[in-house]
Order: structure tokens, then sequence, then C-alpha cells
């Protein structure tokens, strides 16, 4: 299959360019020379050990197919590639090569150092939207639409409202991966079953975590509580924190694609050349940023449902279930940072066509206000002859294409001649004004507003 045409275009190029396979081999590598450092600097290997390794190491070109192929063997790639290291090295340094690891601590913490910079990047594109959703929200807190529920028309909101819960659920995730984020993703070391077995030398019973600790330092990680082998919070954590963005993502671009639709047409996708172009079709101008951030999110759904299903795993070691972790785990990542990426955009040249929203709002000749005009007339009628007014005088305002205001006071006028004098045109027309009938919307903008701003 090719990635190229397929599965990298849904996801960050800038993401993707640093989690290539050498970059994973360069992640590998950094591990092992800061376990040496922070050995050497606790006194368990001889000093100049590991700048030693250093100078053999990190010029060192390491087959990269050698190390895949190695993988069908051992189950990981870090078995081969230990190999491989220490083949590098001179004899009298190869003993305090991967000294007390095991290979699950070279696979976590390289993946973990790998996708600490895309979580940075994740924080930055989603201020990027959080920026400019802000800005939406000022332009259009006053800008009435059509709210709708079950796929149809139901009552006016206004579009700044829409854009405040947009900004609301990326914001929240966002503060969700940030809390993972910035005290750094866990390191791993626990050795062969998770008890620094390699470093219990005498006098030693706490040489293992005190290593932990400044390996996480080294690696610019968090040191954990203890090694996490088959504990695998963390990586659930991380998981659901990325689907979480990518829901809310997904919950933005589903909306977008619906208002773009033709007989709708509130907004349109940022224009651009050849942007939503079809094969066949030269009149279309097709959702194209929303359908690639849908498709890249239920991917990530997809993939977080692997690692939810590999939360348990068994004694000190897992058997497949660590294994499945992996792929979904980087591929979530890049696929969110794509998302992000398309979604920045969007949301910074989003054609906003008020016009249209008026007109929707008219389109069923008055109905969506057929509530605020029954609360008007039931004093005066009663709450079953107001509804059947109400509804009466929405119907023909839509068939006859007259004013909604105008029909009720005709009605009123020919069937309860009396009651008609005692209501005024004036009220009539609150009743069915949308933009007086918005209830909360701006002041939720307003509540929203600070609440991102104090983000």
């Amino acid at each position: 299959m090719s990635d190229a045409l397929i599965q990298h275009p849904f996801m960050s190029q800038s993401g993707l360019a640093t989690c290539r396979d050498e970059d994973f081999v360069r992640a590998m590598l950094a591990f092992e020379l800061a376990l040496a450092e922070t050995q050497e600097a606790e006194g368990a290997i001889p000093a100049g050990t590991a700048e030693r390794m250093r100078e053999h190491l990190e010029g060192q070109d390491f087959d990269r197919r050698a190390i895949a192929e190695g993988v069908a063997s051992g189950g990981n790639a870090a078995i081969p590639f230990v190999k491989a290291g220490r083949a590098a090295l001179p004899d009298d340094l190869k003993p305090y090569w991967h000294l007390g690891a095991t290979s699950q601590d070279v696979i976590d913490s390289a993946l973990m150092a790998m996708l600490m910079p895309r979580l940075h990047s994740l924080d930055s594109l989603l201020s990027r939207c959080r920026r400019v959703a802000l800005s939406l929200m000022r332009a259009h807190e006053k800008t009435p639409m059509v709210g709708r529920t079950l796929m149809q028309q139901a009552l006016p909101i206004t579009f700044g409202v829409k854009v405040a819960h947009w900004a609301l659920g990326l914001e929240q995730a966002r503060r969700r991966l940030a809390a993972l984020a910035e005290p750094g993703l866990p390191v791993q070391f626990g050795g062969a079953v998770g008890v620094h077995s390699g470093l219990d030398g005498p006098g030693w019973e706490a040489l293992g975590l005190t290593v932990m600790d400044g390996l996480a330092e080294r690696l610019g990680l968090s040191a954990p509580v203890l090694p996490w082998h088959t504990d695998r919070q963390p990586i659930h954590a991380l998981a659901t924190a990325l689907d979480a963005v990518a829901g809310a993502a997904e919950k933005m671009a589903l909306d977008v694609s619906l208002m773009t639709q033709t007989e709708v047409g509130e907004v349109a996708e940022p224009a651009g050349e050849g942007m939503g172009e079809s094969s066949s079709m030269p009149h279309k101008r097709n959702p194209v940023r929303c359908a690639m951030i849908r498709g890249a999110c239920r991917q990530i759904h997809g993939h977080t449902s692997v690692i939810l299903n590999a939360t348990a795993q068994p004694l000190e070691r897992g058997l497949g279930e660590w294994h499945a972790e992996w792929a979904p785990l980087v591929d979530s990542a890049l696929l969110l940072e794509g998302v992000l990426e398309q979604a920045a955009v969007l949301l910074e040249g989003l054609e906003v066509h008020d016009e249209a929203m008026q007109r929707n709002l008219r389109i069923t000749g008055g109905a969506i206000m057929a509530e605020p005009v029954t609360r008007l007339l039931t004093p005066h009628l009663g709450a079953e002859q107001a509804k059947v007014l109400a509804a009466e005088a929405a119907d023909q305002a839509r068939r006859q294409g007259r004013d909604y205001a105008e029909v009720l006071e005709a009605l009123l006028a020919s069937r309860h001649g009396d009651l008609a004098a005692g209501i005024a045109r004036v009220d009539l027309e609150a009743a069915t004004d949308p933009a007086l009938y918005l209830g909360s919307s701006q002041a939720q903008v307003s509540r929203a507003r600070d609440w991102l701003e104090g983000g």
C-alpha cells in the first residue's frame, strides 16, 4: 500500500518529517546514551564511559533495514538495535551498553521522547484555533441563524454561540492534553521485570529509581512513581486525550460541512486554486478540508479503540498488547496534527454568509417563531387554539411568501376581531423577529470568551 497516496496526506507533513525510521533509531540511541550518562553520574559505571560511547555511536550508520528484519525474531526494534550498538563498541565498553535496561525501556522511552515535540505542536495549533475562534465569536455574537435539532429547524441562535461551542470543545481538549505535556511524558526504565534487576549491587537497592529519575531529566521527560511496563495508564491517558481533541475538531468539521450544503449555504470553506473541485462536475465546491478532518478523526477513533483494548496487560510484560500500541499511538498524533493544521486554515478563512442565515430563518414562512407567537397568544386564546393559529399563520406565510406578522394580524382580525384590537402590531413583530428571540446566546458568547481568554 502506498502510504504517500493513502495515509500520509491526512497527516502533518512537518510531523512526518520528524517521525521517520531514522528518527526513532536516533531516539533509541538518545535513551541508551542518556542511560550511560546517568549511571556514570551515580558511579555505577567507570568515568568517561558515556562520552566514549557517544564518540563511537553518534556517527554510526545503523542499518535500519537490518533492524526492521530483526523485529520478526525479537518482537520489537530495540533488540536488533541494541545488538547493532553493542557490535559497534570496543570490547571494554560492551559490558556497560544497555546496562540494567530491557527492550521495553528503550521502546517506550523513545516513543515518549519522539512524541513530545508533536504535543507542543498540537498545543500551538489549538491555541491558533482558539485565537481565530475568539475573533469569529466577537464578529458574530449578534448574528442570528437557525438552531437545528434532529437535523430540522428548531429555534434561532447566533452564529457566535455556535463558534463558542466549537472553541470550548477544542480548548477543553487542549487543556487536557497540556496537563500531560507540561510535566513531560513519562520515561520508562525498570529493567527485565520492572525492579531494576541489573542494578542490584551491594548498597544499590534504590539505584534503579535514582537512575530512572536522572534519565527522565536528561531526556526531557517526567519521572513516574514506578516503572510502568504493564501499567498502561500513561498510554491510556495520552491516547484518550488525543481522541478528545479529535472529537472536538470533528464536531466542528461536521457542523461546517452541513452548513456548506448548497441548499443551506450559510458558510463556505476558504477558497483556493483547485480546492474542493470535483473530477467530473465543474460546478462543485466540495468541503474538502472538512472531509480530510473527519477522515483523519475516524482513523484516530479507531486507533484509540486498539489502545484502549490493550490497557490490561499480563504480569510483567505485555504479550501483543504492548506491541499493538506503537503504530496507533504515533499515527494518532500525526493524524491529529494534520487535522489541526486543516482546522486552523478552515477557521481562519471561513466564509460566513449571514444573508443566507437570514434567508434560512425565513424559509419556513416564520414557523421557526411559532413558539414565541404561541406564548403571546396563549393568554388570550388558550394553549391549544394559540398553537393552531400560530401554525396556520406560519403555513400561510410560507405558501404565500408573506410576512408572518402580517398574516397573523389578518387571521386575528378575521377570527378574533376583539382580541386583535388588544394585540399591537409591534408585539406581533417582536414575537416573529428571530433577532429578538435568541435566549442567552449573547451572554453565552461573553461567558465563553472570558473563559477562553483566561486560558
